[in-house]
């Protein structure tokens, strides 16, 4: 009896100890960062450079690409000299006909936006990129741009902020 209740002791210190040693890393962000190295992201106010003008929109993509990297990333946003640098411009946003009615009208409007972006990644410059990125979205013509343009642009918003996240921590090209 001493001896079944001496293994047990030992089987759960023994037990304790391999598991104490083990830990499993993940990341349900998709985020892969070097923390040891890479400690803070510059993001530069991205200014509207599109011909057709909409005043909250580079707002939006500020605020969401801040929001994206503070709450998906350890982090720490600086104003300049930052680790990881990220500055651009919104180079496009327009609609187009996309659909015609049997009335010869137009039935469906697509409304795109395209962001040029520089990534730079001062502890790996093979990192680093100039690209563009781009979103639409289409709504039903009968309906005023005024009336879905808040939506939209935060929808195709997202969709940016994502493709630039992921190409620039999560690393998914």
């Amino acid at each position: 009896m001493k001896n079944l209740r001496l293994r047990s002791v030992l089987f759960a210190m023994i037990s304790v100890l391999l598991m104490s040693g083990c830990t499993v890393s993940y990341s349900l962000t998709g985020a892969s960062i070097d923390y040891s190295k890479t400690k803070t992201i510059t993001i530069e106010t991205f200014s509207n450079r599109a011909a057709y003008q909409w005043a909250p929109m580079a707002p939006m993509l500020n605020t969401s690409l801040s929001d994206r990297y503070n709450s998906q990333t350890k982090l720490h946003q600086v104003r300049r000299d930052g680790d990881l640098v990220l500055s651009g411009e919104i180079t496009s946003y327009d609609q187009t006909n996309k659909s015609i009615a049997a009335d010869g009208y137009s039935s469906m409007v697509q409304l795109r936006m395209s962001v040029k972006v520089k990534f730079t990644n001062n502890k790996n410059h093979e990192d680093d990129f100039d690209r563009t990125f781009s979103a639409s979205r289409e709504y039903d013509s009968s309906q005023q741009l005024a009336a879905v343009q808040d939506e939209l642009v935060q929808q195709m918003i997202d969709d940016i902020v994502d493709q630039v996240f992921n190409a620039t921590v999560a690393k998914w090209k």
